[in-house]
């Protein structure tokens, strides 16, 4: 019997090595796994590359991860906003390594990874320092910069709703990044604000299949509160 449910979030990510590359969900605390983050700083994998929308807010969630200084390189769109504060000060620093992708690009790069595309020209970048060193093109008159896939070895995601084989809805805006996340993972672990049983869930508004999730944890009613979905 296929059931992807397992009793916690830290038998969930007992084998995240260190150095391993992690894609955490959400767009600022919309859709953030926050209860499987504070496992992933529990667990204390360190060097971690985190691939992400922006790059924490406050001191909560992935600003905590930053914070605890588990994370050696970080991927993503909005580094820097109001109560980025962790983040600066690592950067500053010299603590924590950036690579800045805009957001469509870093979205196209996710997807693609989960798509087995091996690499796609975009026009967004061009001309500017995030073209610097990459292939460049003139398609049909338009200037296009060549950008490749984004992988990761595992993938948290807060998701609404999941069933014993990991099939998965979301709420509203919390149903950003985590679904090409899940895609474009070796292990997809999702956090869940509750588990029905298999057939419950209309086919038709199933957002991520089951074939791309391997975990599940249903997290109680106060952690799903964190979680901003």
């Amino acid at each position: 019997m296929v059931n992807k449910i397992v009793s916690s979030a830290t038998e969930a990510l007992q084998d995240v090595p260190d150095g391993a590359t992690v894609m955490i969900g959400g767009f600022g605390g919309a859709g953030q796994p926050a209860y499987l983050i504070e496992a992933l700083i529990d667990h204390g994998a360190s060097q971690l590359t985190i691939i992400n929308n922006n790059a924490g807010n406050g001191e909560t969630g992935l600003a905590a991860l930053l914070k605890a200084r588990r994370v050696r390189k970080i991927i993503c769109s909005f580094p820097r906003q109001t109560d980025s504060h962790i983040f600066d000060g690592l950067y500053r620093a010299g603590e924590i390594e950036l690579e800045l992708v805009p957001q469509g690009n870093l979205a196209e790069r996710i997807r693609a990874a989960g798509a087995g595309i091996g690499a796609f020209f975009t026009p967004t970048g061009y001309g500017t320092e995030l073209a610097r060193g990459k292939e460049t093109r003139t398609i049909a008159g338009r200037h296009y910069v060549l950008e490749y896939p984004l992988h990761a070895d595992f993938a948290l995601i807060a998701a609404e709703t999941a069933d014993r084989w990991g099939n998965l809805t979301y709420r509203k805006t919390a149903r950003n990044f985590g679904p090409i996340m899940a895609m474009a993972a070796t292990v997809s672990v999702a956090q869940v604000k509750s588990v029905v049983e298999l057939g419950a869930i209309d086919p038709e508004v199933v957002v991520t299949p089951s074939i791309f999730v391997d975990r599940v944890v249903q997290i109680g009613p106060l952690a799903a509160m964190g979680q901003g979905a």
